[in-house]
């Protein structure tokens, strides 16, 4: 369910519908968050005129539909709030009065030639797991994961023994794009070949429906970046992950209550966000 409101707040926009489209861009992998929140994501969408967000308990990130537009971070500082956080990617640079908290490089890899195939010991998953499924990431720290990420597209997982030991997913899904996210394997069962499985799996499940895979990762992360290339990804560019502070004062919240700053983009909400935090930290990701 959606975080419930704080009572202070001034009662939610409607979503601008006329202004959520996934035109606005030349390709929809250069905005990925607006377009796929503009398409198959707008369930998923809180909208006020030319900013967009994910609901904070599926996907910390927000986008707006053109970043060198200022009433597009008008209306971001507007669905925020004062004095808040949130999550960008692409290359935005903020205006006068925005503070950067964190910001983290990153790669966007194309994956057009990844050869796709379904797994026989991949099961689906769904919000039942969601449980197991935050303690692998707790564990394996793959990257931006909450408690109804699941529900954003097909998520896979590998069981040993009954245990949830592996898992990827789809979370954003830009018109004809879908983003292979969550990768991660428990740290005693690397080296199995897990992840790669995984990835071609959910790929197999996104060209099934006539879409194409991509995914993002930490520029540090040159480890999963490897495996990645070494499956056929490509480079298409390079973005910045970029928490911003919006301009203004906070109203005061208890902490965690209704109202506070929503959990960095991490494996939960409570992992910290590591320079190479986005698809795995090397705790349990790769091989």
């Amino acid at each position: 369910m959606p975080h419930a409101p704080d009572p202070k707040d001034p009662p939610p926009m409607a979503p601008d519908w006329d202004t959520l489209t996934a035109t606005d861009v030349a390709h929809p992998l250069d905005n990925p968050v607006w377009a796929a929140l503009a398409g198959t994501h707008r369930d998923y969408a809180e909208v006020v005129g030319r900013a967009a967000r994910y609901l904070p308990d599926a996907n910390p990130f927000a986008a707006l539909a053109d970043p060198a537009d200022p009433r597009a971070w008008a209306d971001l500082a507007a669905l925020v709030g004062p004095g808040r956080e949130v999550w960008l990617t692409g290359l935005p640079t903020p205006p006068e009065g925005w503070e950067t908290v964190r910001s983290i490089p990153g790669v966007q890899l194309d994956g057009s030639a990844v050869r796709a195939e379904a797994d026989p010991e991949a099961v689906r998953l769904g919000p039942a797991d969601v449980a197991e499924m935050l303690e692998l990431v707790r564990l394996t720290e793959p990257g931006p994961f909450a408690p109804r990420t699941v529900e954003l597209g097909t998520y896979l997982g590998i069981r040993r023994g009954g245990r949830l030991v592996a898992m990827a997913g789809e979370r954003m899904r830009p018109p004809g794009w879908s983003e292979i996210s969550a990768v991660c394997t428990r740290p005693d069962h690397r080296g199995e070949g897990l992840a790669g499985r995984l990835v071609r799996a959910v790929a197999a499940a996104v060209r099934e429906r006539g879409d194409v895979p991509f995914l993002h990762a930490a520029a540090a992360n040159t480890g999963a970046i490897r495996l990645y290339r070494s499956m056929g990804f490509v480079l298409r560019r390079e973005p910045v992950f970029i928490g911003l502070r919006t301009p203004g004062v906070a109203p005061e919240t208890s902490p965690g209550g209704a109202g506070a700053d929503p959990a960095p983009p991490s494996g939960d909400a409570g992992i910290p966000v590591r320079e190479n935090g986005f698809q795995g930290t090397g705790k349990g990701h790769t091989r």
